[in-house]
């Protein structure tokens, strides 16, 4: 049985799956308006981990044409939000 989807539980399902590609002190500090893949300098498969790992830790599928939504704390807050 899956959690219910908050704002508490996707911000945590967020900060888990960028672990490894910043520092918890990075993550804790990241504006939630700031662009992802620019802040952190994720490569293209740094980011697709980063979807894998989200899309495992919350049980649902991430489609390539949604990418476009997880570019900011914010963004992919709202995404995931909205469909759970």
């Amino acid at each position: 049985m899956t959690r219910p989807l908050t704002e508490e539980r996707v911000h945590a399902a967020i900060r888990s799956a960028l672990r490894g590609f910043a520092t918890e002190p990075e993550l804790a500090s990241l504006d939630p308006g700031e662009n992802l893949r620019t802040a952190l300098e994720l490569d293209s498969l740094d980011f697709l981990t980063f979807v894998e790992r989200l899309s495992l830790d919350l049980g649902t599928r991430i489609e390539e044409s949604d990418y476009g939504a997880l570019t900011t704390m914010d963004s992919a807050t709202g995404f995931l939000l909205s469909r759970g």
